[in-house]
């Protein structure tokens, strides 16, 4: 994995008899679309919401498999207070504000309202 792979549940996708998206990973979209460049940096990957979701599963294990999930690439550096956590030999961030906070401390973006100091 030579850059970070991001997963998201499709938007629009079909659950409780309607459609629906995911309010966190409609975040990460956004904060995509506030700075261009972090999709330079990223693969983005769909994940469905039936569980299990084979994708992540695959790297993370049966117990890791929200989304959003940020698993990070060998060469992407670590910081505190982003929630970074460990499973099979890979980090990674499982949530759209600990993402949030980890990419203003990688890129220079905005931190996230509500979330604290760094």
């Amino acid at each position: 994995m030579t850059r970070d792979t991001l997963f998201l549940l499709a938007p629009g996708f079909f659950d409780n008899e309607r459609r629906e998206y995911c309010p966190e990973c409609a975040e990460m979209w956004g904060l995509l679309s506030y700075y261009p460049s972090l999709k330079e940096s990223v693969d983005v990957i769909y994940q469905p919401i039936a569980k299990p979701r084979a994708d992540i599963v695959a790297l993370l294990g049966d117990k890791n498999q929200n989304c959003p999930t940020l698993v990070l690439s060998k060469g992407s550096p670590a910081f505190e207070k982003c929630g970074i956590m460990h499973k099979n030999g890979h980090r990674f961030i499982n949530n759209a504000r600990d993402i949030g906070r980890y990419y203003s401390q990688r890129f220079g973006t905005a931190v996230p309202r509500g979330t604290g100091p760094l």
